[in-house]
């Protein structure tokens, strides 16, 4: 399995994957996805709610090889935040195959839009990712990362 193959299997077995179980919780306040497929490991933890800021890890063997922090948050609660939240969901059920590091390039769903757009590719990477809702901004999330060297 690629990474990229990996990376989506993960993310949709975790954040979004709507199951009670998922997240585990710690004294500190930091939230923890987890997910493991053979020699594949990724781990998803943040603090806050919104914002929030956070990072992914994905380990091959036992050894880190690919990692991706995140801050984000809802600019204007014109939606309702779990609305908007709910739709993200949405957009992150459809990641780009290539670049599975957020959602789609592009995705709309009634009065909602969704735009991801960086420059990169897996190994390095810079995007931003922004939620419009009748056309006015109201969410945003930054993200960079890459692979990971010995």
């Amino acid at each position: 399995m690629e990474l990229n193959e990996f990376l989506i299997k993960a993310k949709k077995n975790t954040y979004v994957a709507e199951k009670e179980d998922t997240e585990k919780k710690f004294e500190d306040g930091v939230r923890e996805f987890e997910y493991a497929d053979g020699e594949w490991k990724y781990k998803d933890r943040y603090f806050g709610y919104d914002p929030f800021v956070g990072q992914e890890v994905v380990w091959k063997n036992g050894k880190v090889v690919w990692v991706m922090n995140y801050c984000g948050k809802v600019l204007k609660d014109v939606a309702g935040v779990e609305e908007i939240y709910k739709f993200l969901k949405k957009a992150l059920l459809k990641p780009n195959k290539l670049i599975p590091l957020r959602g789609p390039e592009k995705f709309e769903e009634g009065d909602f839009k969704y735009l991801n757009v960086g420059g990169g590719d897996l190994d390095y990477f810079q995007h931003i990712e922004t939620i419009f809702y009748k056309g006015e901004r109201v969410y945003e999330l930054t993200c960079q990362g890459g692979k990971i060297n010995d």
